[in-house]
C-alpha cells in the first residue's frame, strides 16, 4: 500500500477532502484516527464494490481488527464493529433481518405516514414562530420533525429523544476519548435493550412490537438481533434526515438563485431533495466492508482482509457521473443517479421516509418564513468533528 491520505477527524471541509480523496484516484488507501483501509471516491467502482460478494460486512474477515491491532477503544469501534444486524451480515442471514425492516419502509407504507409528517411539520414550524427571531434551525426543526415521526412509529417517548440525540452524537463522534468509547455503545447498547424487554413484557401497537412478533424465514429476532436492529432503525430514522434538511436548508440559503426557482414552482421540491443528496450526502463515509479474497477495482487491488470505506463525499461530485459541473449546486441539472443512499443488497430500507421528510418540511419551512436567512456567515457555520456523518453543529437562521 501507498502513503495514505490521512483523513481529517474534525471534518473541517468535507468536500475539500472529498476532492482530494477523488483526485488521488477511484480507489485509494486511507488513515482514520490510526487505523489504514482504502476508500472508494468515484461513481463507478462504488457501483461495482457495492454489489461484489467478495466484500462483506462480517468484521471477521478484517484482518488487522483480527489480530488484535483495532483496538476497542478507537472512536470509531462502533461504527466498524457494530455487532449483528443487518448492516453487518450477508447472504441469507441479511436477507433474513433486511426483510422485517423493509417491510415497514415500503414507499406505499411511508406514502400513509404523510399525513403525520405533515402535522408534525406544521406543528414544529408553529413553534418556531413562537421562538424566534433567531433560532438553531437543527435543534428546533431538522432533529424533532424525524425524531418524532420515528419515535411514533417505533413507541418511542418524546421524553427520551434529547438522551437520543446525546447517545448518537457521541456515537458518530471521531473525537470522542478513547476511555469514553465503551461508555457510550454500553449506554446506546442499554437503551435499545430496555425498549426490547419492554416490548416483550407488554406489546403495543408500534413497530418494535411488530419487530419481535414477525416469524421470518429463520425464526422470529432474538432479543440480540432485535436491539442490533433496533439501534439501525434509531440511527437511520432520524441522523439520516436531520442532516438531509439542514444540508438543503443551507445550499439553497447560499444559492438564492436556486431557491427562488423552487420556491416559484420551476423546479419541484423532489428535485431539490435529490441534488442536496447529491452535493451534500447525509453520510460522509459508510464504513466498512472486508475483502475477503483479493479485489480489484480502478486499476487497484484491494488485498484479502483489508477493510474499505465508501466516500460518499467524494462520489457526489464525481464529473465522470455527473459531469464539469458536478462541484455546482443545481437543483435544475438532468436527473442523475446518486448513490447517497447506497447501492446493492445494503441500500438504506429508510431512504423513502427520509425523502418524503424532506420533500415536506422544505416548502413548507420556506412557505411559513419566506425571509429566511443564516443569523451567521456560512464560513462560520461549524461541522461535526465525525469522519461518517455530514452535519452541523448548529444552523443558526433569521426568521
Amino acid at each position: 500500500m501507498t502513503e495514505p491520505i490521512v483523513m481529517d477527524p474534525l471534518a473541517r471541509d468535507n468536500a475539500a477532502e472529498g476532492a482530494l480523496l477523488r483526485a488521488a484516484g477511484p480507489v485509494v488507501p486511507v488513515e482514520l484516527l490510526g487505523v489504514r483501509g482504502w476508500a472508494v471516491t468515484r461513481h463507478a467502482e462504488a457501483r461495482q464494490l457495492l454489489t461484489d460478494a467478495r466484500l462483506v460486512k462480517d468484521a471477521a474477515h478484517w484482518a488487522a481488527y483480527q489480530r488484535g491491532e483495532v483496538p476497542k477503544s478507537w472512536p470509531l469501534i462502533g461504527l466498524a464493529v457494530p455487532g449483528p444486524s443487518m448492516v453487518t451480515t450477508d447472504g441469507p442471514a441479511h436477507r433474513r433481518l433486511r426483510a422485517i425492516v423493509a417491510q415497514a419502509f415500503t414507499p406505499r407504507r411511508v406514502e400513509l405516514m404523510r399525513p403525520k409528517v405533515e402535522q408534525v411539520t406544521a406543528e414544529l414550524l408553529d413553534r418556531l414562530a413562537a421562538a424566534g427571531p433567531v433560532v438553531d434551525l437543527k435543534t428546533a426543526f431538522a432533529f424533532p420533525l424525524p425524531m418524532s415521526v420515528i419515535g411514533w412509529l417505533l413507541g418511542v417517548p418524546e421524553h427520551d429523544h434529547a438522551y437520543i440525540r446525546e447517545l448518537y452524537e457521541r456515537f458518530f463522534s471521531s473525537t470522542t476519548k478513547p476511555a469514553d468509547v465503551p461508555a457510550t455503545i454500553a449506554a446506546l447498547n442499554a437503551f435499545v435493550a430496555d425498549l426490547v424487554a419492554r416490548r416483550r413484557a407488554e406489546p403495543g401497537d408500534d413497530l418494535i412490537s411488530a419487530l419481535l412478533a414477525a416469524d421470518v424465514e429463520g425464526g422470529a429476532l432474538t432479543d440480540t438481533e432485535a436491539a442490533a436492529t433496533l439501534r439501525v432503525i434509531i440511527a437511520a430514522g432520524h441522523e439520516t434526515t436531520v442532516n438531509l434538511i439542514t444540508n438543503a436548508v443551507r445550499a439553497l440559503l447560499a444559492h438564492p438563485d436556486q431557491l427562488a426557482l423552487a420556491r416559484a414552482g420551476e423546479v419541484g421540491w423532489p428535485a431539490v431533495v435529490e441534488e442536496s443528496l447529491r452535493w451534500t450526502p447525509p453520510t460522509s463515509n459508510f464504513l466498512f466492508r472486508f475483502a475477503t479474497e483479493d479485489v480489484k477495482a480502478g486499476g487497484t487491488v484491494i488485498p484479502a482482509g483489508d477493510a474499505v470505506l465508501i466516500s460518499y463525499n467524494a462520489i457526489g461530485r464525481d464529473p465522470l457521473q455527473h459531469g464539469v459541473t458536478a462541484e455546482v449546486f443545481d437543483i435544475t441539472r438532468d436527473p442523475s443517479r446518486h448513490l447517497s443512499f447506497g447501492h446493492g443488497p445494503h441500500v438504506c430500507p429508510g431512504s423513502p421516509l427520509a425523502r418524503l421528510e424532506a420533500v415536506v418540511a422544505l416548502p413548507a419551512l420556506f412557505e411559513r418564513f419566506p425571509g429566511l436567512a443564516l443569523a451567521v456567515g456560512d464560513e462560520d457555520l461549524r461541522p461535526n468533528p465525525t469522519m461518517v456523518v455530514n452535519s452541523l453543529r448548529d444552523l443558526p437562521v433569521t426568521l
